[in-house]
């Protein structure tokens, strides 16, 4: 049942890309609104994950699942109802505030809940639903805006959460265990910090290209690496201070904590960018339906689901090789993504089985990841560590989102072959940035 949290929490970072035609043309909104829309949830969303964390020890995680589902249910509907484009943006903000609070509890139930062979299996759920609902998200919404439900449109990508949402509300505090709570000190001055430094780095990265990379854009940028040093020595003084900070010295020194944050944070940049660019160009560039789109991530999603379900089945001496062997795969999938689509050609059999053999990879480096970095941490620090990993997650998405659609959306000509040659680029480019998290995956292993 929890896992159904994390699956609409997930599903709503991904499953507005297929939608975002639609809502450019019923709202009018630019290219930088469109990835606010879908940025901003993810923004707000990874920033207080690591506080939501901290609350469901303080509060309670059964308490905090459920009011983090109260506020993701009714920003919702919010969204649906939504009459123009900063509405959209704001009501957006508050469903990742509203994912914040609910779904760190996720993690922290199955670290406190779940031990051995039972835990890593519980993990492997958890990698499946996480990646897999940002696969599904694409398929969804092409079938939600293409149905058209009761002439709902694109605001039926966020109406279709109501429900659900009403459902987990009524079950979730019958089915949920109570968890002991720990008087734990929200981290004010770091939250403060981390979250002016995000703003700094992603809103420059989403507004920058459509206004030709103002000065500000650059200095915000700049001001964004000074922001999350002066994060670090935040959080510095507050571990001096005898306080809590939003990451604990000695949830860091976890062993390979750390390694597989930044890998799981190269991956997901990966993951949101390619899935972001790709649902823009089949839409914008080859002039695909909402429902068409969609329907050509289904291999993709299959093979995600099927590897996620399946890799401990892989002999035990191999793990270690298995994380590096997937973004191996994953990063030649997306470069040959790329360069097969350059001339503008559509998708065909071939393309196909690429796209599958990118959700392949992909998914035989997500669940062993999160298995390695969790295997290692005390039960009582299950809240911090939790946090930080899914804080990696989530700001990996924002941050590839920004990144890669920006390098897209700068170089896409007017002409369908130029944005054709824009989307070879920055596969070639998410390639690359896969093989770099490849490389920090041996080392996290070693």
């Amino acid at each position: 049942m929890i896992l159904s949290g994390q699956f609409v929490s997930v599903l709503d970072t991904s499953i507005v890309n297929v939608a975002m035609p639609a809502i450019r043309t019923s709202l009018g909104t630019t290219g930088s609104a469109l990835q606010l829309i879908v940025s901003g949830y993810v923004i707000a969303y990874a920033v207080l994950l690591v506080t939501g964390a901290r609350l469901g020890d303080r509060l309670g995680q059964r308490i905090m699942f459920v009011a983090g589902l109260a506020i993701f249910t009714v920003a919702s509907l919010a969204c649906g109802l939504a009459w123009n484009a900063p509405a959209l943006i704001v009501f957006r903000f508050l469903q990742g505030i509203g994912s914040a609070a609910m779904v760190p509890q996720v993690m922290t139930i199955i670290q406190r809940t779940f031990a051995g062979a039972t835990r890593a299996r519980a993990i492997s759920a958890y990698a499946a639903v996480t990646s897999g609902a940002m696969v599904a998200g694409q398929i969804l919404g092409g079938l939600i805006v293409s149905a058209d439900l009761f002439g709902t449109g694109w605001r039926g990508v966020f109406l279709v959460n109501v429900p659900i949402g009403v459902a987990l509300l009524i079950v979730a505090p019958r089915l949920l265990p109570v968890t002991a709570r720990v008087d734990r000190k929200p981290d004010l001055a770091g939250l403060a910090a981390l979250t002016t430094s995000v703003l700094l780095l992603v809103v420059p990265l989403v507004l920058g290209h459509e206004q030709d990379w103002p000065l500000w854009s650059l200095l915000a940028m700049a001001a964004a690496a000074v922001g999350f040093a002066g994060f670090a020595l935040v959080e510095r003084q507050v571990h001096r201070r005898g306080g809590e900070p939003l990451f604990a010295d000695r949830v860091l020194r976890a062993p390979g904590l750390v390694l597989s944050a930044i890998t799981l944070f190269l991956v997901m940049c990966t993951v949101g960018g390619s899935l972001f660019v790709m649902a823009i160009h089949l839409q914008s560039t080859l002039g695909y339906s909402a429902l068409h789109a969609g329907l050509l991530f289904l291999p993709n999603g299959i093979a995600f689901a099927v590897c996620s379900l399946n890799w401990q089945r892989i002999p035990a001496r191999f793990h270690a090789a298995v994380v590096p062997t997937g973004l191996v795969l994953a990063a030649a999938a997306l470069a040959a993504m790329g360069l097969l689509l350059r001339d503008a050609s559509e998708p065909g059999a071939l393309e196909l089985a690429v796209f599958a053999v990118m959700g392949a990879g992909f998914s035989l480096c997500f669940g062993p990841l999160v298995a390695r970095a969790t295997s290692r941490v005390p039960a009582e620090l299950a809240a911090d560590a939790s946090g930080i990993l899914v804080t990696g997650t989530q700001l990996g998405v924002v941050v590839g989102i920004a990144t890669f659609g920006s390098l897209f959306l700068s170089l896409a000509g007017p002409t369908t072959l130029s944005a054709s040659h824009a989307f070879a680029v920055a596969g070639i480019t998410e390639g690359v940035t896969a093989l770099a998290a490849a490389t920090l995956a041996i080392r996290a292993a070693r």
